[in-house]
């Protein structure tokens, strides 16, 4: 109990640090690819260490999924955190819990120029890292849309998109996120049905339970009811949500268009792209899951480009680190970079 005690105590010191509030006005930087000079804006994020008075010497990055923030994934990247301090004593690892635009603390930031996809989601962080002087990242993760925002990210820094400052990471957790296009018939109908109907609701909205009753009442699950009512934030006398929806919503068409199977295919030397798939997902098609096993075969033989490896985790759906958080655990803490 003691020992619980003083680890949560390490963790309630974790840092919430919102760039575009500590320097509310947006900086000037040099495009790679132009001589213009634009104004660019930055993101929301939460940083999280197990010991937040040691220097850290490694970042890991956390994307979240279509409607979802950083502080879906704080839970889980404070365990993360500890077990890589077991495992690993002379590495501090900070993790990055970032909102990306449209969401989170992020929605309520102004400047994100459309359109609204995952390659200016991308862009977002790398102007991120630019603005903050930060190193970057050594890993990166991201869930559902998140994972595609993941690999844009990587794929940009292997071209050069985000200039000659910006460095490949070193590894990528792609969690229970296709790699190519997604129709509706692999996995996005529900979320479809999800945005059509938050579309149709009224605005504002009276309470955080008619929500969840509503949704209820159209035959969505418990957990997902639940689940949108937690992305509702207080307004006067009503709820709003903490995201953009019609934004939100162009996200999502870019997510199912988005086809990053050139980059799995032949990753750059020196990334690991680390593919995940919930045992339980609706998203996997066999197809996909034997592309995969052979990719992973690849690059285990290759020494002229990066690698892909191929985990299951089971007895979950898509919600990964809430289904099965100690699963996913086994599976990245021997598998992280070391």
């Amino acid at each position: 109990m003691a020992r619980r005690a003083l680890e949560a105590s390490s963790f309630l010191s974790s840092r919430l640090l919102f760039s575009s509030t500590i320097a509310p006005l947006s900086k000037q930087i040099p495009s790679p690819l132009h001589d213009s000079i634009r104004n660019v804006q930055t993101l929301a994020y939460e940083e999280i260490q197990f010991s937040p008075d040691k220097p850290f010497n490694r970042t890991a990055f956390v994307f979240h999924g279509l409607l979802g923030s950083g502080r879906n994934w704080r839970t889980f990247s404070r365990s993360l955190a500890s077990e890589l301090q077991k495992r690993s004593p002379e590495n501090e690892w900070r993790m990055v819990l970032v909102d990306l635009r449209n969401h989170g603390r992020s929605a309520e930031i102004k400047g994100f120029e459309p359109p609204h996809d995952i390659s200016n989601a991308a862009k977002d962080v790398a102007n991120l890292v630019k603005l903050q002087n930060w190193a970057w990242p050594d890993v990166v993760i991201g869930h559902s849309m998140g994972g595609k925002v993941a690999l844009d990210f990587a794929n940009s820094c292997a071209h050069g998109d985000y200039g000659q400052s910006a460095v490949l990471p070193k590894q990528l957790w792609v969690l229970d996120s296709v790699p190519g296009d997604v129709n509706s018939d692999h996995g996005s109908d529900e979320v479809e049905k999800v945005l059509h109907t938050l579309k149709s609701l009224p605005s504002p909205l009276p309470s955080r339970k008619w929500v969840v009753d509503h949704m209820l009442s159209l035959g969505f699950s418990k957990a997902l009811s639940e689940w949108i009512g937690s992305n509702l934030k207080k307004s006067g006398e009503t709820v709003t949500w903490s995201f953009d929806l019609d934004a939100a919503i162009d996200m999502f068409n870019s997510y199912r268009e988005t086809n990053y199977w050139p980059l799995l295919e032949h990753p750059p030397k020196g990334l690991e792209i680390a593919v995940v798939q919930a045992e339980k997902s609706d998203r996997w098609q066999p197809d996909i899951l034997q592309k995969l096993e052979a990719l992973s075969k690849k690059g285990q033989i290759s020494h002229e480009e990066g690698k892909v490896s191929f985990h299951v985790l089971p007895n979950a759906g898509h919600w990964v680190h809430v289904d099965n958080p100690k699963g996913l655990l086994e599976i990245m803490t021997p598998n992280f970079l070391s």
